[in-house]
């Protein structure tokens, strides 16, 4: 009888470094047991720039997830960002046995093999090949062509592939740990794991996670991805820009940010048209709030645009009609939908992530999309040839006991 199993997720990002461990039952159910959320190290608009301080960050995190759930990690599911990914569409053919022939597994797998036979620089990996559709014979629209009967299979397939240099530096951060990679998933599918419903994914949609240096975004017709890129730019932006317009630390700004976002800050008694920040502690009491609006609305608008563009590359901006959602931690930033609704003229919706029982009250936010969307990709994952960066590290063993020894230290009184 199958028993339960405990699937890893760690989300690298660039404001913040998430970990969630959590239980799998044999029905596919997964359970969250332990959650760890610390400020991203190392990391610049999703692409490792300091491997030591990308290290200690990947280290806290765990050793946190850890101690809450009670069980030491061995491999994990880790997400992949930045500018580097892209996304192309690939065709392929085989011939499937005698006439009469069912398709089989193998036969499955050696179509998918034939439309990854794409041609690549050599300093690009592939990440996912996502199957969109196959055809067998002359009938098309086949969503699972297993046990059917035919002599002539094609697949169409979104292949989304990423700088092997850059992926092969994230793979060594986490080894470096004593945790193998299980499988490295692009962030933007990570999340539509969790926040999409099979009917948008059917009707259309454009998945939009907006993070703290960058934008992922996903469009998705009939069920399947058919496009994929990331920008360059996200939330943090929005704090440079108050920062630099308020003249505070980037700290005080994202203070600000969050606080005017949540609507708890009050317009001041003396001042027309501003409000107060004296609860802050900062050397300022109040700002005006039209200039912050403006400042919010003016990124939003930029970040948003670009949205729109990368959805007319895909060429799907008419088949859409399930709208926009839009998660990540950025979400939650004032006046968002509005604007949103003002740019792009589509139907919006908040993506929170779903699927999960257990420790909700910890991960049920925007902002834990992608961690939430990896162990529900885990749950259903499947061991295949796929991307392994072999990492040559001989204080990873070391490490790994080194951290069992640390887990167990700390339920001895």
């Amino acid at each position: 009888m199958a028993k339960e199993h405990i699937v890893t997720g760690i989300d690298v990002g660039s404001s913040k470094i998430s970990t969630v461990i959590a239980s799998i039952s044999p029905e596919k159910k997964v359970s969250v047991i332990g959650v760890s959320t610390v400020t991203s190290r190392g990391i610049k608009k999703g692409v490792v720039v300091d491997i030591d301080e990308a290290v200690a960050g990947i280290s806290e995190s765990l050793e946190g997830a850890e101690r809450m759930a009670g069980y030491p990690v061995r491999s994990a599911f880790v997400s992949v960002d930045g500018k580097h990914i892209s996304s192309l569409n690939s065709h392929g053919v085989v011939a499937v046995g005698g006439e009469g022939s069912e398709i089989t597994e193998e036969d499955v797998e050696r179509v998918t093999e034939a439309a990854r036979a794409v041609s690549l620089p050599s300093s690009r990996e592939i990440v996912h090949v996502l199957p969109r559709g196959f055809t067998v014979d002359a009938q098309e629209g086949v969503k699972d062509p297993m046990g059917m009967s035919g002599v002539r299979m094609e697949v169409e397939t979104n292949i989304i592939s990423g700088a092997t240099t850059v992926m092969r530096n994230l793979v060594k951060c986490v080894s470096q740990v004593g945790v193998e990679v299980e499988d490295l998933v692009f962030c933007g599918l990570a999340s539509a794991e969790a926040v999409l419903s099979n009917t948008e994914k059917e009707l259309g949609c454009a998945l939009v996670d907006v993070g703290g240096e960058t934008t992922q975004v996903v469009v998705f017709t009939n069920g399947s991805p058919v496009y994929a890129s990331v920008l360059p730019i996200g939330g943090q932006n929005i704090t440079n820009d108050i920062a630099v317009g308020l003249r505070v630390s980037l700290e005080d700004a994202e203070r600000i940010k969050i606080k005017l976002s949540e609507g708890s800050l009050k317009p001041s008694e003396d001042k027309h048209d501003e409000v107060d920040i004296s609860e802050l502690g900062l050397d300022v009491q109040t700002v005006p709030l039209s200039l912050v609006n403006n400042i919010i609305e003016a990124r939003l608008s930029e970040i948003f645009s670009m949205v729109g563009l990368e959805i007319k590359n895909s060429g799907q901006q008419g088949n859409l009609p399930a709208g926009l959602i839009v998660t990540g931690g950025a979400v939650q930033t004032s006046g968002l939908k509005d604007l949103v609704k003002k740019v792009l003229r589509l139907p919006l919706r908040i993506g929170t992530p779903t699927g999960v029982s257990g420790l909700i009250e910890e991960v049920s936010t925007p902002a834990h999309a992608t961690t939430i969307g990896l162990v529900i990709y885990g749950a259903e994952f499947e061991p295949r040839e796929g991307i392994r960066f072999p990492v040559i590290d001989t204080k990873r063993f070391s490490q790994l006991f080194g951290r069992v020894i640390e887990w167990g230290k700390s339920f001895l009184p």
